[in-house]
């Protein structure tokens, strides 16, 4: 879509009648804060950016941005790695002021503001005994995360967090508010496991939550050059963990922390995270193996669950590069590959060479949303992060190289919050051909002019005559 004129305080003066949030505009206070998202790599200037405060705002802006022929964007926690938060001269439907959570204990569900973030749910559940599976950062917006699918530390035990949707509310592009849970809209119900933000903008989520008296976790350093054995160990303790038990396996920077050997500080180290929705005690017992392989350094102990979920935080202003394989098995070729992949990592950086185990409760999950790669037991995660511009190309080739290591044993399948605009078959293949076509029909019933498209996006069917 061709940029407008550029937006003034004028020029908006139909959206900011009864808008009750803030309307920021080029050359406004606080426009260059609402355009940041989490990758700085993503520079774009929207004409308007539409800090909504309730529905009544959405419904509003997404009028206004008919009426004055604007693309759509829409901002939840803004951590697409695509930037797809963001429309360069158009409207951008920002929720970050739409953050209220709301635990009801005695259902053990919570409802969930268009706007929040993991930190913002894990907080107000952790009180109660209950969580539910969220990203594997605090900075993460529940709602992209959740319509996605929802991959995070917990899945083995609790499975997707799309699985634990009860019900959803959102505005859809003609300004509508539709509510959705499995007796109203099915279909859009259907279609918002995992289908993403293709049908409305989502301003509020009911999520099933679960009882978590306990948490623990282990945080292994190793020498890289002992990282082949402990790949292949890694993968045996998961191959029969408990659902309790979850984690990964990474080549990472080593760390500037106390507990870290000087040795180790920014150089490669090869890492073990386990996670484990219950005690210490148990946790040793199901990561034995791993716990007796000789190590470097380690933290084990309890953790409250949002204390565990801010661990990994990246800190703001890094450049982001991601890519993922889902694979069907992972054998000690593939398990040497990995290691192998790992010696052309950006050092030092925050880049993250990344093993995660499925299986759990995400295999047994059901089988008919749009989620292929849910049945896949093992994934690859090569996660560019770093803070030099002069790097942008060094770990752009690196992910891909990891990547195309691991063709020979990928599923074909993708989980689509893993990577960034990689064309329109690596979409297809997030969903399924099959799901694919019921999405695009759900498509044409909720969004038939794909006003929704700044997303993996899904085409809406052509009607048939």
């Amino acid at each position: 879509m061709t940029p407008r004129t550029p937006a003034t305080d004028a020029s908006t003066t139909g959206l900011r009648a009864d808008f009750s949030g803030e309307i920021h505009v080029p050359g406004s206070p606080g426009y260059d804060e609402a355009r940041t998202v989490f990758n700085s790599m993503i520079d774009r200037r929207p004409a308007v950016v539409a800090q909504c405060s309730d529905e009544a705002d959405v419904v509003r802006a997404l009028r206004f941005a008919r009426e004055e022929g604007l693309e759509v964007a829409v901002r939840g926690g803004g951590h697409s790695v695509a930037g797809m938060a963001l429309s360069e001269g158009g409207l951008v439907v920002d929720m970050r002021l739409m953050r209220a959570v709301e635990v009801d204990p005695g259902a053990r569900t919570v409802r969930v503001g268009g706007g929040a973030t993991m930190a913002d749910l894990d907080r107000a559940t952790q009180p109660y005994g209950l969580a539910t599976t969220g990203g594997r950062v605090s900075t993460t917006g529940v709602g992209g995360f959740t319509l996605g699918g929802g991959s995070g530390w917990l899945e083995r035990a609790f499975g997707l967090a799309c699985d634990n949707l009860v019900a959803a509310d959102l505005v859809t592009a003609d300004g509508t508010t539709v509510h959705a849970d499995e007796d109203e809209h099915p279909e859009l119900f259907w279609a918002l496991h995992g289908g993403g933000g293709n049908f409305g903008v989502v301003t509020s989520l009911t999520l099933r939550l679960h009882d978590l008296p306990a948490m623990s976790m282990a945080l292994l350093l190793f020498r890289p050059e002992n990282g082949p054995e402990v790949v292949r160990t890694y993968r045996d303790v998961m191959d029969s963990a408990p659902d309790a038990a979850g984690g990964a396996c990474l080549y990472i920077t080593g760390p500037p922390e106390e507990w870290v050997p000087e040795a180790m500080v920014g150089r490669l180290v090869c890492a073990v995270l386990v996670t484990y929705a219950g005690t210490e005690s148990d946790l040793r017992e199901a990561a034995a193996p791993l716990l007796a392989l000789e190590r470097e350094a380690g933290v084990i102990d309890a953790i409250p669950y949002a204390d565990l979920q801010c661990m990994l935080d990246d800190p703001p202003g890094m450049r982001n590069y991601w890519s993922a394989e889902y694979l069907d098995a992972l054998p000690d070729e593939a398990a040497a590959e990995f290691s192998a992949c790992a010696s052309t990592l950006p050092v030092p950086s925050g880049c993250q060479h990344v093993l995660f185990p499925m299986g759990g409760a995400v295999a047994r999950g059901p089988a008919d949303y749009p989620l292929p790669w849910r049945t896949s037991p093992w994934t690859v995660h090569p996660f560019g992060v770093w803070e030099d511009p002069a790097d942008d190309e060094r770990a752009k080739q690196w992910v891909r190289r990891v990547r195309g290591a691991f063709v020979p044993w990928a599923s074909g399948a993708v989980y689509l919050n893993f990577i960034g605009r990689e064309g329109t078959e690596r979409v297809v293949a997030g969903f399924g051909e099959h799901a694919y076509e019921r999405l695009s029909r759900v498509k044409a019933d909720y969004d038939p002019g794909n006003v929704f498209h700044l997303n993996h996006n899904v085409r809406p069917a052509v009607a048939r005559v």
